[in-house]
């Protein structure tokens, strides 16, 4: 059977088939949620001879859904219309994928699922007979999950739950508002708080610093101009009620450097935390690096005393040819491919 994976995010959709095929594309589901459909049929063109859509989402949080549960619904009804008579399933954190006719719309643990099936996937392929951990650091959010032994040691299951445990952390590597990361940066021995406004994104800091390509074709972004390093710079001073002729370039670079190391520590902190909450006997043995922010999630490893000699194995090397921005879509259509997983 031809399993095609969907991962259907808020600002991102995403899919990927067992063979490690591929396809991604940017759209903002709040802006125009009716047309998803139109969205999701453009996504899946390339994949042919699909016989099972199994389906993981995040999108039913955006505000332009009342509920979740209106969400649910309305995602997969989406789905639905685009695979016509093919069978679609959706992935549920109770370690299931459910048949889209049987599914109940109330149902939080089909919410924010994208991450458990990352998860079980690892689990059950990589990890049966030991610990270890996944950090997947994306766009938008940051998700922390200890596994193994063929489990998800996960203890939250819905977003709220996850919060709490430290296993969720809403900061990513380009969507979030600098304000959201730190009230305050340091330059020339003065603190200066942030303004509360959307003057700019971590994405700014990440190009000010280099960890970013610059991509003059790019204008999703606070303010609309191209993200390269020169508006980045405007962007990134605007945040603290300057232009560029009152904050010059090297100092502009300081303070994104601050910011990195608030966002560093901001991961770090939600990290211990997930750690305390590991069951007895629990023994990390390798760390699984995922997402486009692999980057930052290596140096939050670093500063981490338990972590530091641990082996780090970027999940690149699991999903070749697929990439790890499309990891979740990639694992979900595995699972959907295995027996135990059958659609219930």
């Amino acid at each position: 059977m031809a399993v095609l994976g969907l991962d259907i995010g808020g600002a991102n959709l995403k899919a990927a088939d067992c063979l490690g095929n591929w396809a991604q594309r940017p759209f903002a589901i709040w802006k125009s949620p009716a047309s998803l459909a139109a969205e999701l049929r453009a996504l899946i063109e390339p994949f042919s001879g699909i016989d099972h859509v199994a389906v993981t989402m995040t999108a039913e949080l955006a505000d332009c859904y009342r509920t979740k549960e209106e969400g649910v619904r309305q995602i997969v009804s989406a789905v639905q219309s685009v695979a016509g008579a093919t069978l679609v399933s959706v992935w549920s954190t109770r370690g299931t994928l459910m048949a889209s006719t049987a599914v109940q719309f109330n149902d939080l643990f089909l919410t924010a699922s994208n991450w458990h099936a990352l998860a079980t996937w690892l689990a059950a392929k990589h990890f049966e007979s030991q610990d270890a951990l996944l950090i997947d650091i994306g766009t938008t959010t940051t998700d922390i999950i200890p596994l193994g032994q063929s489990r998800v040691y996960a203890t939250g299951r819905t977003d709220f739950q996850r919060l709490v445990a430290g296993e969720l952390v809403y900061t990513g590597i380009r969507r979030t508002p600098l304000c959201a990361v730190t009230q305050a940066v340091r330059l020339n021995e003065q603190s200066c708080p942030l303004a509360a406004e959307l003057f700019a994104t971590i994405q700014d800091v990440y190009l000010l610093l280099g960890d970013f390509p610059e991509d003059p074709h790019d204008c999703d972004t606070a303010n609309g101009r191209a993200a390269t390093r020169d508006e980045a710079w405007d962007r990134l001073v605007r945040q603290l009620c300057c232009d560029r002729t009152e904050i010059s370039l090297p100092d502009a670079v300081k303070i994104a450097q601050d910011i990195a190391r608030q966002q560093e520590r901001q991961i770090g902190t939600a990290l211990e935390l997930a750690l305390r909450s590991t069951p007895i006997g629990y023994d990390c043995q390798m760390v699984v690096v995922s997402g486009s922010g692999r980057f930052l999630a290596q140096r939050v490893i670093a500063n981490n005393d338990a972590l530091r000699s641990v082996k780090v194995l970027d999940i690149s090397e699991l999903l070749y040819p697929a990439v790890p921005e499309v990891a979740c879509a990639y694992a979900v259509a595995q699972l959907a491919s295995v027996p135990r997983h059958s659609v219930s």
